[in-house]
């Protein structure tokens, strides 16, 4: 090292360390405009712009509150394919109208329970079930328990004693009608709006849920097989119009797994929205990880990470589907 011109030790090679490492001063905040840019830099981030989405997400859900429906309404989310959405569907836009300031329940008719699980519902054997209600052994208040997640949203779950009631239900009279009688007592009650998840057949189950609702929503998978088991699914909801319940229609689609990186999920979405109309909803779900994970924490989507995209789509969903069923001017 040499001496520098003020007789200090400077470096090998000429070089000087800057005074400014070891600042003798407090620095000047940094004007206005620079701290903006920090701020956008945040935001810009992809964790700072999650949060930031989470933040207008739940302020925006909890301050404007949806339309209440001019009656209570009953959906049954059925497609006999699995892995299209139909459990996740049915907790994701309950959640999102029940944040929005509305009643809703979610019945429970699969099995495996897993619309149960999502909402943080009890549900194992033993529990007050939707088996119990199927076959007439306790009335629907009995089963009735109140999501952990949220003051508005009820759920009837699904315990494994469900898997042997299509068995049970062979021999009983009026089997096809069993839910639609147990349900009949929803009507005292002030829920919005009301979803049965079904599991994945067409079988005894799906028919007393068909048959209990008067509107089905199709949760579609925009991929390859999408398409094949719908038309089937169709023509079991017309069978079951014409012989058990005249009141039954398709009213909504919903497209889940959407994938905007392939061509093939934009051509099973033109081809659905040229089937079906206008009864697909514009929002589409897309796919998501995250979605796939919040049932494993016992949570929807909207609790487990509310800034998501998938958040974000269910939330979209769900306004788009109370805004359908918004009462007219004049009414309620």
């Amino acid at each position: 090292m040499g001496e520098g011109p003020d007789g200090s030790r400077a470096p090998r090679g000429g070089g000087r360390v800057s005074r400014e490492t070891w600042p003798t001063t407090p620095r000047e905040a940094p004007p206005a405009a620079a701290q903006d840019w920090q701020n956008d830099a945040v935001i810009d981030t992809p964790i700072g712009a999650e949060a930031e989405r989470a933040v207008r997400l739940l302020h925006s859900a909890t301050r404007g509150g949806l339309p209440r429906p001019e009656r209570q309404r009953v959906f049954t989310i059925a497609n006999q394919k699995g892995g299209v959405g139909k459990t996740t569907t049915a907790v994701n836009i309950a959640a999102a109208l029940a944040l929005q300031g509305l009643k809703v329940l979610v019945i429970d008719l699969d099995p495996q329970g897993n619309a149960s699980t999502a909402l943080g519902i009890e549900h194992r054997p033993g529990t007050a079930s939707s088996y119990e209600v199927l076959i007439g052994d306790i009335p629907v208040q009995e089963a009735l328990q109140r999501s952990p997640h949220s003051e508005r949203l009820f759920c009837i779950p699904a315990t494994i004693d469900l898997a042997g009631a299509e068995i049970e239900l062979v021999s009983m009279v009026a089997r096809e009608g069993r839910l639609r009688t147990a349900l009949a007592e929803l009507k005292h009650y002030d829920f919005d709006y009301v979803f049965i998840d079904c599991p994945p057949s067409l079988g005894l189950l799906t028919i007393n849920a068909l048959v209990a609702a008067p509107e089905v929503l199709i949760p579609i998978q925009c991929e390859y097989y999408a398409l094949e088991g719908v038309g089937q699914l169709l023509r079991n909801i017309e069978m079951v119009k014409s012989h058990l319940n005249p009141e039954l229609t398709v009213s909504t689609v919903i497209l889940t797994m959407y994938d905007g990186r392939t061509r093939l999920a934009d051509q099973v979405a033109q081809d659905v929205r040229a089937h079906f109309g206008d009864k697909v909803l514009r929002t589409v779900i897309p796919r998501s990880v995250k979605v796939s994970e919040a049932p494993g924490y016992g949570m929807t989507i909207l609790d487990y990470d509310p800034g998501s995209r998938g958040a974000m789509s269910y939330l979209d969903a769900s306004r788009e589907l109370a805004e359908r069923g918004a009462p007219q001017a004049g009414t309620r």
